[in-house]
Order: C-alpha cells, then structure tokens, then sequence
C-alpha cells in the first residue's frame, strides 16, 4: 500500500500522486522542449534540465512515501551528473559561439573530425 497524506505520506494535504502529476507534467515539457525547439542549443540543454527535475521529483516522492532513503541518496548523485552535464554542455557552448560566431544547432553539423 502507497503511503498516502492522511497515513503520513509525503506531506499534510498533499499526496503522492500531486508530485507524481507535476513530474509528468515537467517529464512532457522538457520533451516537447526537445522536439520543438531543435534550433537553440541553450533551450535543448534546459529541456534535459527539466526531464532530470522531472525524475528527481519522483525518485524524492516516492522515497518519502515509502519512508526509504535511497532514493534522496540517489537523487542527490542525479544532481550533481546534471550540473557536472550543464558545466560541460556550456562550456562546449561557449567554445563553439567563440569559433563560429553562432550556437545554431543546423552549423553544428558542418563539425566533421
């Protein structure tokens, strides 16, 4: 049995599936961002952002409804993959507008070997 708000689940009023909705609903905006928005490399890189946020959300609901760490623990080394993914993906950013005078993902395809 999921723990709900009313047995002590994840917080007074707001129950499991509350947080479950908002990361589905984050889930579907960061991948419309990513099929939509195929031209902008700084968009497509807060898109990924807001799937990592998405799973984030549910690996901490689910780790308070079920009263198990791990999945804080868990969330907390996605974090910080994803901002060690954003320092990366930036930085590459920044090298290519220096190179080409432009970020659209449509040149990118010319960078051959």
């Amino acid at each position: 049995m999921i723990a709900t708000a009313a047995s002590g689940g994840v917080g007074p009023g707001i129950g499991l599936v509350h947080y479950l909705v908002v990361a589905a609903i984050l889930f579907a905006l960061g991948v419309f961002g990513i099929i939509i928005n195929r031209k902008n490399l700084i968009v497509m890189l807060m898109a990924v952002e807001l799937i990592l946020l998405a799973v984030n959300l549910n690996l901490v609901a689910f780790s308070a409804a079920l009263h198990d760490l791990v999945g804080q623990v868990f969330a907390m080394f996605v974090l910080t993959v994803a901002a060690g993914e954003a320092a990366i993906g930036l930085a590459i950013l920044v090298i290519y507008f220096r190179g080409r005078g432009t970020i659209a993902v449509d040149d990118a395809s010319a960078m051959k070997g």
